[in-house]
């Protein structure tokens, strides 16, 4: 089962933020955060691991490479985490949860089923 945040900001459509880790963000986190218009998120990160990389610059790879990895899994595990709280910050409401056993399109089914007065944002455009 696939689990789903809904977010709504006036008349737009809502958006879904799926739970769990992000393969994507733990290989290619920069990249990923760039694609998703997470700008503060990115800027957070690059100079954590600037300072990091100037901190542990004489400790030998032996001991950065595991904390790097770890601090990889973390933004794997928590990148959708991130993705709510920049919505929250340009004011998108967390509306709910959907669950469901297909895709995106079923779980939208499901909210406008349980919820029709979200596809307002239908009759406004």
């Amino acid at each position: 089962m696939k689990i789903w945040t809904v977010h709504a900001k006036g008349v737009s459509p809502p958006l879904l933020v799926k739970e769990g880790f992000s393969f994507w963000a733990f290989l290619f986190a920069a990249p990923w955060f760039l694609w998703n218009r997470m700008w503060l998120v990115l800027i957070l990160y690059v100079a954590f691991w600037t300072i990091f990389g100037v901190l542990t610059a004489s400790l030998p790879e032996a001991v950065t490479v595991p904390i790097v990895l770890a601090g990889q899994l973390l933004i794997g595990w928590h990148a959708r985490d991130l993705r709510r709280w920049t919505l929250a910050r340009r004011g998108w409401r967390t509306i709910g949860v959907v669950a469901t056993e297909g895709g995106e399109d079923a779980a939208l089914a499901r909210l406008y089923t349980a919820r029709p007065e979200l596809l307002a944002w239908v009759k406004a455009a």
